[in-house]
């Protein structure tokens, strides 16, 4: 059976975060995707707001999510992945700030990833390609970070891993970087052969895949062995809504939002035998506080049910 793993977000906090571990522990879960984003909003950068966190230290830091790697270790918990804060370039924001999510975020967050022994950090490419003409001059620019961040990647261990994701354009929504399973592939394979080490791998994210209608049996079947990490979450096909599996139909006659069969078959003929993680932190916010406990179970029991899938 593969590991279930999902968001720390809403569950594991500063205050206490091994009770927040054996929470999840509790409730099925071996593994985590670590919410090191939640410490620098996308909301609040897209604002062009800053706050101080990454103005810590090295040291700093790792006093700081100390507890966390105590905690995880403590429960038995392992932290799987993380994703780093997001966007790491905006567009119309000023230099100084994009020039601190280069040189200082993203360093900083990859020191973080590897202080907590965790293999994989999930980053955002940029949504350039209306501002600069194309896809491949968007590619461009993401590849340019994707450089900067290899050779930190390689000495430390860890595989950087793109994410589909979509853009909202004029009120619609649209593909965005890596929705091209094809080119993904290919651009994986040239960066890892560049670095003689598997400095970059993909993360596919399901939520995003349906809102831009990604064929999911045959995108992951192009990927392979390149899919490391999963964003697993559901929607109804026009927001973003990160919810639990089989939450949105498409019919009264109950025929699913999210074609969750070619997800299985995807990770079926690919072997997929690592982290079914999933991406539904918002889903707690939207129980009762009291009821936590019993929605990270279900959670869990769908990744089973997911895991018993892909096992047959």
């Amino acid at each position: 059976m593969v590991s279930i793993g999902v968001q720390t977000q809403n569950v594991v906090c500063d205050s206490d975060p091994e009770a927040g571990f054996k929470m999840l522990k509790n409730a099925g879960f071996s593994c985590v995707d670590f919410s090191l984003n939640s410490y620098l909003k996308n909301i609040s950068l897209y604002n062009f707001e800053l706050n101080d966190f990454f103005d810590r230290t090295d040291t700093e830091l790792e006093n700081f999510f100390l507890p966390y790697k105590q905690g995880a270790g403590a429960a038995g918990i392992t932290i799987h992945q993380m994703h780093m804060p997001y966007p790491n370039y905006i567009p119309n924001g000023k230099k100084e700030l994009n020039d601190y999510l280069w040189n200082v975020v993203a360093p900083k967050s990859m020191k973080v990833c590897a202080f907590l022994g965790c293999p994989y950090i999930v980053v955002h490419g940029f949504k350039l390609a209306r501002h600069y003409g194309s896809e491949a001059a968007e590619w461009e620019q993401t590849g340019r970070l994707l450089d900067f961040l290899a050779p930190m990647a390689k000495e430390m261990g860890i595989t950087v891993c793109m994410e589909n994701i979509y853009n909202v354009i004029g009120g619609h929504v649209v593909e965005g970087p890596c929705c091209n399973a094809k080119k993904a592939a290919e651009r994986i394979d040239r960066f890892n052969e560049k670095y003689h080490a598997e400095v970059l791998g993909f993360c596919f994210d399901t939520g995003h895949a349906n809102l831009v209608g990604i064929d999911f049996e045959n995108f992951l079947a192009r990927l392979g062995n390149r899919l490391k990490v999963l964003h697993i979450h559901d929607n109804d096909g026009i927001g973003d809504l990160h919810q639990i599996p089989f939450t949105f139909t498409r019919t009264r006659e109950n025929r699913a939002s999210t074609d969750w069969e070619g997800f299985i078959r995807g990770l079926k003929r690919i072997r997929f035998d690592s982290v079914l993680s999933f991406e539904t932190a918002p889903v707690l916010k939207a129980f009762p506080e009291e009821m936590k406990e019993q929605v990270l179970r279900f959670i869990a029991w769908t990744g089973e049910y997911f895991s018993e899938c892909i096992r047959d």
